[in-house]
């Protein structure tokens, strides 16, 4: 196969183990930074060009879309579905996963595990809305954010209250949802390829840091995950329709909630917590199910 990987930093851990991995496996790859791509939006030949050349050829796609980049790398991404080129994740499942309200509404829908999770425009009823979480302590969060950006654990009715007002008077979009007192600082990453868990870590904040983001100082070990976390994992990725990512949840008092499905997971913590080779599973994904056009959404949505 040929195939395209979108990744603004081709120096990543994880876009250097995809490359490996491809390249192991007899595959052509090439890294391709995200904004530098342009595309000519035309009816019957869609096309992109990069440095000054077209970008063709290519049987499949993998995009690694930073946060920061994610209305213009999804535009790419499109252009790339309906030029027929196949997607590891598609366009339309990670714009659900990007927006943290569609998505905690998308997996609510279907009964998955939650937190319990208020939203509001209007700040003059904050006092129903903590409560309506449970009460301090609670974790506000902004709509868009990713690796524990823009996530605050407010101790006291005052402070959240002050955070709230404080982000709302920015016209900032966040969620405020009940603290899972009982995680003790920890959630699982469950990795999940097609429709099957192939790693899980546990993952433990820094001392005095409740989020337990690897690039926050958390630490990682592998850990055997229960059938109800396996079956939240795997529904809750098909719900986003995507055939990659890592499914992160709390061991809450009722069964596993679901904190966010990430369609960019990192591969280094997985990787050096379980000792397996992700990304060749990726690749070896991709060679069983990339086709031509197959790509279900075709830059809609």
């Amino acid at each position: 196969m040929k195939i395209a990987m979108m990744a603004r930093n081709a120096k990543l851990y994880s876009h250097q183990r995809l490359v490996e991995a491809a390249r192991d496996r007899g595959h052509e790859i090439d890294i391709i930074d995200t904004l530098k791509v342009y595309m000519n939006i035309t009816s019957h030949r869609p096309g992109l060009r990069y440095h000054g050349e077209p970008l063709k050829g290519y049987d499949a796609v993998i995009p690694r879309i930073g946060a920061s980049v994610t209305f213009y790398g999804l535009a790419v991404l499109r252009q790339f579905e309906m030029m027929g080129v196949w997607p590891l994740n598609e366009s339309v499942a990670i714009g659900r996963s990007r927006d943290k309200l569609r998505s905690t509404q998308l997996l609510a829908r279907k009964g998955i595990g939650l937190p319990i999770t208020a939203f509001a425009h209007d700040t003059r009823d904050i006092d129903d809305l903590i409560k309506m979480v449970g009460g301090a302590p609670v974790v506000i969060k902004l709509l868009e954010g990713t690796q524990g950006i823009g996530v605050v654990l407010a101790d006291t009715e005052r402070s959240a209250k002050s955070v709230i007002e404080a982000f709302r008077g920015a016209n900032v979009n966040i969620l405020v949802q009940q603290f899972i007192k009982e995680a003790g600082g920890t959630d699982i990453r469950a990795f999940v390829v097609g429709n099957k868990v192939v790693g899980a870590m546990e993952r433990k904040g820094a001392e005095g840091e409740f989020r337990s983001n690897l690039h926050r100082g958390g630490s990682a070990r592998v850990i055997k995950i229960t059938p109800e976390e396996r079956s939240t994992a795997i529904r809750s990725a098909r719900i986003m329709g995507l055939n990659v990512c890592g499914v992160d949840m709390l061991r809450s008092a009722h069964g596993p909630v679901v904190m966010e499905v990430n369609s960019s997971p990192g591969l280094e913590g997985i990787e050096a917590a379980t000792g397996k080779d992700i990304a060749a599973m990726i690749v070896a994904f991709m060679e069983t199910n990339a086709k031509p056009g197959k790509t279900r959404t075709r830059g809609k949505g």
